[in-house]
């Protein structure tokens, strides 16, 4: 059974490998992003309040994350077949709730796999996305900010992993079948 963490900035491609990482080997691709966006158009509570911070380009409180969270990885295919978390944990303290949600649920993850790709190549990739997926929480001035946060929050998790000794990095500035092969190589 395999259970991976992907990190890297917005814009890195987790979501794609993930996806294509997940039905290869036929586990659960657990998007934080998608079930966000999910809220939001549904207009549910969890959606309105998460709303304002992903317009903004803000972090999603940990609060309304962590019952999602929870939730999720005690569905079945996630406890029966493994799972990639695409978009969580994003600071250390998530990733310190993690790691006591796992012990008490009795899982643990493998393997976290950042996908490294140069700042203004996101900058590009977030600008093209938001054009061809009609997506308006990608704007110049908002792209920037999440980079500014994912700098700032989210990329000491890379120390944070590589302490632990699982971190493993991928060069995400490539052709998509150069990335998913060595991401298919990393959990064989």
């Amino acid at each position: 059974m395999t259970r991976l963490l992907f990190l890297g900035a917005p814009g890195a491609g987790k979501g794609t490998q993930a996806q294509l990482l997940a039905q290869s080997c036929g586990i659960a691709h657990i998007s934080t992003g998608d079930i966000l966006r999910a809220e939001v158009k549904a207009q549910t509570d969890l959606g309105l309040k998460a709303k304002s911070n992903m317009d903004k380009g803000e972090l999603v409180p940990d609060s309304l994350l962590l019952d999602m969270i929870r939730g999720r990885l005690s569905q079945d295919d996630a406890i029966s077949k493994g799972w990639i978390l695409d978009g969580f944990p994003r600071n250390v303290a998530q990733a310190e709730f993690l790691d006591r949600l796992l012990t008490e649920i009795g899982q643990k993850y493998d393997l976290a796999i950042d996908l490294h790709v140069p700042q203004e190549r996101l900058v590009e990739r977030l600008l093209n996305r938001a054009t061809i997926q009609n997506r308006p929480d990608d704007t110049e001035d908002v792209i920037r900010r999440r980079l500014v946060v994912y700098e700032q929050q989210t990329a000491p998790l890379i120390d944070y992993y590589q302490l632990k000794g699982i971190l493993r990095s991928v060069d995400g500035d490539r052709e998509l079948a150069a990335v998913t092969q060595d991401l298919e190589v990393l959990v064989d």
